[in-house]
């Protein structure tokens, strides 16, 4: 009976080492909607919110998730560079950074959880901390589409 143990134990510490490497649920999740969005013609990248004070605020919430972008790449302006803006849902409603700067209509149709949209020379997007799943990505995918559509015309 001891013989056993001891293989056990031996097996066990042979192995715990193993534990770290696998992907815990959070990054699996993560990675599944990091994939539906790349099949789906978005790009994914770390960027830091527009507006937040740098000094005093972190890109990253309390769970330590950090703020990523995802972004739907547009074509290129064919009379002039497109001017820089974002907005950020603050309180359940988008407010501009720039004051003269109009919140494009389809904002509203976003999930709860971004956190900010912007809309520069190569790209609209949103800005959140990934929470909510493939369903969420696939809603700000569609919005992207037609925000995107508005854009190029």
């Amino acid at each position: 009976m001891l013989t056993y143990l001891l293989i056990i134990l031996v097996i066990a510490m042979a192995l715990a080492p193993l534990s770290s490497v696998i992907p815990s649920k959070r990054q699996r999740e993560v990675a599944r909607m990091r994939e539906y969005a790349a099949v789906h013609s978005l790009f994914v990248e770390f960027r830091g919110v527009p507006g937040r004070d740098r000094v005093r605020s972190s890109d990253r919430d309390g769970a330590g998730r950090d703020t990523i972008y995802y972004g739907k790449r547009l074509p290129a302006a064919k009379s002039k560079a497109r001017k820089t803006q974002a907005w950020r849902l603050e309180n359940g409603s988008w407010t501009a950074l720039e004051r003269r700067c109009a919140v494009p209509a389809v904002l509203a149709s976003l999930p709860a959880e971004v956190l900010a949209a912007s809309v520069d020379e190569g790209s609209c997007g949103i800005y959140w901390q990934e929470a909510g799943g493939v369903e969420k990505v696939e809603l700000i995918r569609e919005v992207l589409e037609v925000w995107a559509g508005q854009l190029g015309s």
